[in-house]
């Protein structure tokens, strides 16, 4: 049946050239008449020529024709009470209004070349127990503390708060003030008196090396060994490493422990993946004086992780310096990187051991989750998928322990990555992508942020002129709690887990 244009009748009012489509359901069209005079379609009778519609089909109602009058009856009921705000459009808002409505962080002005800090402040502040260790700490500006550790965690304590209290777009001058006095080469200016570019994973590195400094380690338990500071605890991992001269077998090899904050993706013509680079650099030739030989020599290291931290900062090696150019030149080569990371692989034996009980934890939340669909108890209907999101989501301790701070099972999940787009560390520009919730990330390019999805990520892997992978900053896997409920079943308040690979 056609499509009419026809005209209703209610009461004094009336109403031209409304659709009625005859190919749908009566109800669609008395839904059109409701959103214009708030007759309930239960409350509502349309007549054609004496002949009432009906809900569900058109039967029994003839001669309709465009510009034909219908008659409807019924009273409107009574309107709800106008909202004392008035309603806001997401297409009406500000940039600053989006942010607040949707719970984005606000991003940070750009003070001429300084999307290398931004960028590092924003993937920084993704760890909230940073955040919470800053906003302990007792640094504050005087004249003598505006230069060194003390006056960078007052600075970075005072921009974190002022981010978390506004979505307007935050100008970081402090912080900046700070950085150019504690590292004057950052305050280098070029032509025309405009800062210069520098490589962000530089400022990352100071800004990590001042936390050190200034933040001490802290305990959870009575009996754990605390170390020295809060950046070791949960940023630091050490490796265990042996040196052996590969020019004579009489030389004894040594053995010592290494620290970090930082694993390396070493990347040549043969790196394809994130995991392969990181191998590479477990094993490197070095050449040092031999005290047996009484000449330089070739010596074999080999190193292997014994403590991971909480969180795992990752640098693709992708600048090397070009003498005749005088630039640290860019290596644009595709490197994958996954969104969940193992670094299992890593580790030495006896680390492995330590990790596989809580790595069973994660296998055996995975194979109840499977009997659980094979049985078909994980079908859920919309009540029990409310209360299921209400839940507290409780997890299991993602550290040993006796060691706040460390990784206790290997398994990581991305959060932040800090992507550069040029062809130089010393000029072009730096980001940071920040996972948000779920597979939600935002892209924080200055002031400007936008909503990116995890396949935008991995594009960042590099390849090309677009933004390419420089640091990655992976946070620790959460285990859930399983839960038994009241009749005994097994049910999991988190949503599905993946197979590691």
């Amino acid at each position: 049946m056609p499509v009419y244009k026809v005209n209703v009748k209610w009461g004094k009012e009336k109403f031209s050239e409304i659709e009625c489509n005859t190919d749908e359901a009566p109800l669609i069209f008395k839904s059109a008449l409701y959103s214009l005079t708030g007759v309930v379609p239960e409350r509502m009778k349309v007549m054609v020529k004496g002949k009432a519609i009906g809900d569900d089909s058109w039967s029994g109602i003839k001669n309709l024709k465009n510009n034909i009058t219908m008659m409807m009856m019924g009273s409107a009921s009574e309107l709800p009470p106008e909202p004392a705000e008035k309603t806001q459009f997401i297409e009406d808002m500000s940039e600053s209004q989006v942010n607040q409505a949707s719970d984005y962080p606000p991003g940070l002005h750009n003070l001429g070349n300084t999307c290398y800090m931004a960028a590092t402040l924003q993937c920084l502040k993704t760890v909230p127990e940073l955040k919470d260790r800053l906003e302990q700490s007792s640094g504050q500006f005087t004249r003598q503390s505006m230069v060194g550790s003390e006056g960078i965690c007052a600075a970075m304590k005072q921009l974190y708060k002022e981010m978390d209290t506004t979505s307007e777009p935050v100008t970081p001058l402090v912080m900046l003030k700070v950085l150019h006095m504690t590292f004057p080469r950052f305050a280098e200016r070029g032509e025309g008196g405009v800062f210069q570019q520098q490589d962000a994973n530089e400022c990352w590195t100071e800004l990590m090396r001042m936390m050190s400094e200034y933040l001490p380690g802290q305990g959870s338990t009575s009996t754990e060994t605390i170390r020295k500071s809060f950046i070791e605890q949960y940023f630091g991992g050490e490796n265990s490493t042996t040196m052996k001269c590969s020019e004579s077998e009489e030389e004894p090899e040594t053995k010592a422990i290494e620290k970090w904050t930082q694993l390396r993706c070493h990347i040549n013509t043969d790196v394809r993946y994130m995991q392969l680079g990181l191998t590479m650099g477990l094993k490197e030739n070095i050449e040092k004086t031999s005290s047996t030989l009484g000449r330089n020599a070739v010596y074999v290291k080999t190193s292997n992780v014994n403590r991971l931290p909480s969180y795992l900062t990752i640098n693709f090696i992708r600048f090397f310096y070009k003498e005749k150019e005088n630039i640290n030149a860019k290596v644009l080569k595709d490197i994958k990187f996954p969104m969940e990371y193992d670094a299992f692989e890593l580790c030495t034996p006896e680390l492995k051991e330590k990790l596989t009980p809580a790595r069973d934890q994660f296998e055996a939340i995975r194979q109840k989750r499977i009997e659980k669909e094979l049985s078909g108890k994980d079908i859920k209907n919309k009540h029990d998928l409310a209360n299921e999101a209400k839940k507290e989501i409780r997890y299991e301790p993602h550290s040993f322990l006796d060691d706040t701070g460390s990784s206790n099972s290997g398994y990581y999940e991305l959060q932040a990555v800090l992507t550069h787009q040029g062809r130089s560390s010393s000029s072009g520009h730096y980001v940071a992508w920040v996972r948000h919730k779920e597979d939600n990330w935002i892209k924080c390019d200055d002031e400007k942020l936008s909503i990116v999805k995890d396949e935008d990520i991995l594009k960042l892997s590099g390849g090309g002129d677009w933004h390419v992978a420089y640091t990655l900053l992976y946070g620790p896997k959460r285990c859930p709690i399983w839960e038994e409920d009241k009749k005994e079943e097994a049910e999991l308040v988190v949503p599905e887990m993946e197979k590691m690979e």
